[in-house]
Order: structure tokens, then sequence, then C-alpha cells
């Protein structure tokens, strides 16, 4: 039984306690668009939208400080401790464990393996700061959805591993809710679910369509259901959604609280973690930083979209953009126009999506994919965002909540996450060499990233468990086309959908632009 947290973070019941645990558009017009911004303040003077206000005016996009590290994003910055560092690996050591990457993977594993044998002696070893990457910039949607093909998947393990596969990940969940409660981190999760809307008759039978997919595979009634206008106007008030699915397994967090909450959990079991620490090489039995190395038996590689930097691996995992903008608190009359009483993270059914989520401060943060990908699996470029991605980011949210026509922004950012050519997360571990790795989670990885970690933890154990049968446990087996390949794929796929995206608005009907995309296993 998971916990339940009610919207204000409070925590509202028991939980297990039988066991420890159990662009919208390229096209988008900037002209004329009314831009007002200001200077952050302080978050204790919420920000109305009411008619005749006079917000006044700031840079645009209003700035990230990036000068540490771990300020790459509004996240970042909120939990920011200056003069606060860990130390940075200077001498040669030995380990059971060494993980290379102090993001959600590799703090995932290192508890999970800390759980289950209290004596492994583990290293984690962060280039950055803990959190630095998508773990520390992401929408914070912990949400029960691996992204990928299922037909794949059936292929090679058969239906029923698929649908285990599904099930395992919505209970993972409830899972990070467990662990968040027992280990007193503070990252306002709420376990709210997920809402995803529909705006045009085409995106509703697209959300049809997809429920009735996900059946077919397993899921059950109560794991997706359709909501009507009326229906979604009593959670959230969107003028133009016309429909809406209503999911229950995802849950809202501050996504660098939690990957801070982790860092210090795994370092209360004994754990070392290392930042500024920038690894050079991976080999069986030993990881080289620039200044020292680490000697283990096991070693988990944990970077996500950075696996581009190591040597050899530039084309194993492609580093896709994503960006994000964050409202000023906003007062309790916009609050009362809009709902969203329910903290439910929030979608929608285009091919360029958004997502978004109402914080605990009474902000919203939303982002989506304006320019997905740089030549050459460029990593670089964290902090504000690209001015034209954030304003149809800002664009896009005032389309959806029209009462926000005059809201201001308090920061932007962007940063990669981890793309593997299937276009589908893989788990993979080598007991000959004791190298495992696991990530591709396509922007799905705040929950996914758990379940990898507790899957490796099996797997590095010896332990055959439910877990280690599960079908995305497969060794990685293409890389990504060469350059200029390489980006002219990604891009002209990323410019089809918001071709797609502007001739459905424009006629209703489903457009052949899309085809690409689903061709190549793209999925929302």
């Amino acid at each position: 039984m998971a916990v339940v947290v009610r919207a204000d973070g409070v925590a509202n019941g028991p939980s297990d306690t039988r066991s420890e645990w159990q662009l919208t558009t390229a096209e988008t017009s900037l002209r004329g668009l009314r831009l007002t911004f200001a200077t952050r303040q302080s978050t204790s003077t919420p920000v109305g939208t009411a008619a005749g206000s006079t917000p006044s005016l700031g840079r645009w996009p209003p700035p990230v400080p990036t000068s540490v590290g771990a300020m790459t994003s509004f996240w970042s910055q909120e939990i920011a401790a200056p003069g606060v560092a860990r130390p940075a690996l200077s001498t040669d050591r030995d380990a059971d464990v060494c993980i290379v990457g102090g993001g959600y993977t590799g703090l995932w594993s290192a508890y999970e393996l800390l759980r289950a044998e209290p004596s492994l002696e583990i290293v984690i070893l962060e280039a950055e700061t803990i959190g630095f990457g998508a773990s520390g910039r992401n929408g914070g949607w912990v949400l029960g959805a691996i992204a990928g093909d299922r037909e794949w998947w059936a292929r090679r393990s058969g239906r029923a591993a698929v649908a285990a596969q599904d099930a395992a990940i919505r209970e993972t969940v409830g899972h990070v809710g467990q662990v968040i409660e027992h280990e007193h981190i503070e990252c306002d999760f709420v376990h709210g679910g997920t809402l995803r809307v529909a705006e045009t008759a085409l995106e509703r039978t697209r959300l049809q369509d997809g429920i009735a997919y996900a059946r077919s595979w397993g899921a059950g009634t109560a794991d997706s259901v359709l909501l009507g206008a009326d229906e979604l106007r009593e959670r959230m008030r969107i003028p133009s959604a016309i429909a809406a699915t209503f999911s229950p397994h995802c849950a809202r967090v501050q996504p660098a609280k939690l990957a801070g909450g982790l860092a210090q959990a795994v370092e209360r079991r004994g754990a070392s973690v290392y930042e500024r620490s920038r690894v050079t090489a991976i080999a069986p039995g030993e990881v080289r930083t620039e200044s020292a190395a680490v000697r283990a038996r096991h070693v988990i590689r944990a970077t996500e979209a950075y696996t581009a930097r190591l040597p050899g691996l530039r084309r194993r995992l492609l580093p896709m953009r994503s960006s994000m903008i964050i409202t000023a608190p906003l007062d309790e009359a916009t609050w009362t126009a809009i709902g969203w009483e329910g903290a439910e993270t929030l979608g929608d059914a285009r091919h360029v999506y958004i997502y978004a989520q109402r914080t605990v401060d009474g902000r919203i943060a939303i982002g989506g994919r304006g320019k997905p990908y740089r030549y050459g699996s460029d990593t670089e470029g964290e902090g504000e965002a690209d001015p034209a991605v954030a304003a149809e980011l800002r664009a896009r949210l005032c389309e959806l909540f029209p009462v926000l026509a005059d809201v201001r922004i308090d920061a932007t950012w962007q940063g990669v996450l981890g793309v593997t050519r299937p276009w589908r997360p893989t788990v993979s571990f080598d007991p000959a060499t004791g190298l495992a790795w696991a990530g591709g989670y396509v922007g799905e990885g705040v929950a996914a990233a758990n379940l990898a970690a507790r899957t490796l933890t099996d797997l590095i154990l010896q332990r055959r468990t439910a877990l280690t049968k599960l079908p995305w446990i497969a060794p990685l087996e293409r890389d990504w086309e060469p350059e200029p390949l390489r980006w002219i794929g990604v891009n002209a796929v990323y410019e089809s959908l918001r071709r797609a995206d502007i001739a459905e608005r424009r006629t209703g009907r489903a457009s052949p632009f899309a085809l690409p995309a689903k061709l190549l296993g793209i999925t929302h």
C-alpha cells in the first residue's frame, strides 16, 4: 500500500509495514507577443494576474545563475547551499561497486544495493554536482510508464513479460513514495495522478485509442480513464479542453530536492559520494578519473545523456534537449479560476507535447522540446532556455490558461536527457566483466530509474526475481548514425511532428507528417 499524501504535501495514511519496502510549433509568431516578465522576487509575495495589473518588465528570458555547477535550473537554485560541497576523488581506492553518475539511476542503485546488502562498499563518482543533469532539471513527474515499443519487447520476451513490466513501473510510483516517507526526504511529493488533455476531436480519439491499446496489454479499467469536459472541469479548468485521460500512476516532486535527499540517504547508509570527479575511462574492474582511480568488482554506468562524453560511446545515447519555464507564485484568485487542487501533473495530446506541474509554492512549471538536438551530440548549454523556445512555452501556457495572459516568468532553463537509437530504455549487466548500465529513458526516467536500480540490484546480487525477467534487460543492439545523418534525422522528425500539429489543428484530420515518428517508434 503506497503512502497517501494530500495536495498540501502532508502524509495522510499508513505506509506498508509488512517489510521495510516491498513550440508547440516552429511557426509560432513572436511578433506582437506580449512579454511581461520581471526579475525574480521573493516567493513570499504572490503575483496575481488580475485585469489591470501592471507587472514590471525585466530581462527576457529571466536569468538562471550558472556560476555554480548545480545551479542549472530553478529547482537547483531553490536548494543551492553556497559553500557546501562534497570532495573530489583525490586518491585511489577500492570498492565493491563503483557507480559513474550522481543522478537518479546512480543514486537509486546505491540506495537499493545498500538496502539489500548493507556491508557493500559503494563509491559514486559525479562529474559535476549531485543532480546536475536531467535529474535536477526535469518536470518532476514520477510517472508509472516506460517509453518504448511494446511490440518489440513482446517479440523478444512475450506479451506476459511486457504486461509484467507495465505493472512493475506502475507500482514503482508507490515504492518511491514509501522511500521518500521512510527517509524523510522533503521533495514536495504528492501522489495526485496525471492528466492528459485533448483540445480537438482528433486528440480525444487519440486518447481513447491509447486507453484501448494499454488495456490490450493488461492495464485495468482504473489505470487510465477518459474524462469528459465537465469531469475535467471538476479538477482543472482549461477552456479549450474537451476531454482528458486521468491515470493515478503519477506523483509530483521537486526533482532537485529528490536528488539531494537521495544523496543524503545513501551517505547515511555508508556510500561515498565524490563530486567534481569526471570519469575519463571505464573498464572491467576499474574506473579512472583525471586524478585517481576506483578498483571495483562491479561498475554501473549511470551517465544518461552524458554518455556521449565518454571515450568510444559518443553515439551510444543521443543527448535530447528539453526546456522549461516557471511562473511567479500565483495568487488565490488566479488559482480559484484555474482549479488544479489535486496537484496532478499535466500533459497534452499534441505530437510536440508539453508537461507541467503545480508547485508547492503555487507556481506553474511547464516544459517541452523546442530545439531538441545539437550537432555532434553536444551536451553543453545548460542554463537559460533558448529565448524562442521559452516564448513558445509561455504562449502555450497562456493557451491552456488564458487567465495567465499577464503572468510573470521567474526563470527558464534547459538541459539534455538520454535517448537510445531504438527509442526505448535499457538495463544491462554482464556478470563476466561486472559492467552494468541503465538509461535511455526518453524523458520518463524519474520513476523508471528506480525500477532500473532495483533490477540492477537483483542482477548484481545474482537474485532470480520477477524483476530480472523484465524484457528491458538486454544489450543495446545499435548506436546512432554518424553525423550529419544523426542531426538531419532527429531534427527532420521533430519538424515533421510540428507540421503535423499545425495541419491537424487546421484540418481536424490525422496528418501524414506524424508517420516518420511512428515508423521510428517515437512515442509520446
